[in-house]
């Protein structure tokens, strides 16, 4: 996986959740924030990340922060996918397929979210199992992350990609 900079795209954010957590100890409960972030430049690049702070503002900045040090370089045909995969994590499994210019992006909140910010915008995507948005974030930047281009897959098998297309 290489490392994409952050400081040459234009990356837009947006939280997924904020949950309310909390610690008991001693003296009674100690409450945290945690917030799960997205980020993208609406142009095959996407990350995600979590932060977790006393109040909501600085987790959602401690999110951003690692959003930013976790961006995968998501590859496109046109406005949609090159092929269907299903990406897993723990209990969560995402199945992600090209849809037809023009169709959109249906796909549920986290899935929505993680597509649009990567610039995906004609993807069907269905959700088979944990609907934990952390669970479903994660196993869709695992199915973007098996995604192979044409020419990826052509230079594998050590062929033209216009032998591939035949």
């Amino acid at each position: 996986m290489t490392f994409i900079d952050p400081t040459h795209l234009d990356l837009e954010d947006r939280v997924v959740a904020i949950n309310r957590v909390t610690k008991v100890v001693k003296g009674g409960r100690r409450l945290r924030f945690a917030a799960l972030v997205i980020v993208g430049d609406h142009n095959g690049h996407v990350g995600f990340g979590t932060g977790k702070a006393q109040e909501v503002p600085e987790a959602i900045r401690k999110a951003v922060e690692d959003a930013k040090k976790n961006l995968i370089d998501v590859p496109m045909v046109g406005t949609t996918l090159p092929h269907e995969v299903l990406g897993q994590y723990s209990g969560g499994r995402i199945m992600l397929k090209p849809a037809v210019e023009g169709s959109g992006v249906a796909a549920g909140g986290s899935v929505r979210a993680v597509m649009e910010l990567a610039g995906v915008s004609d993807v069907t995507s269905k959700s088979l199992g944990s609907n934990t948005p952390i669970n479903v974030v994660r196993a869709t930047m695992d199915g973007l992350k098996k995604m192979k281009s044409a020419e990826e897959v052509a230079a594998l098998r050590g062929v033209s990609i216009q032998h591939l297309a035949d």
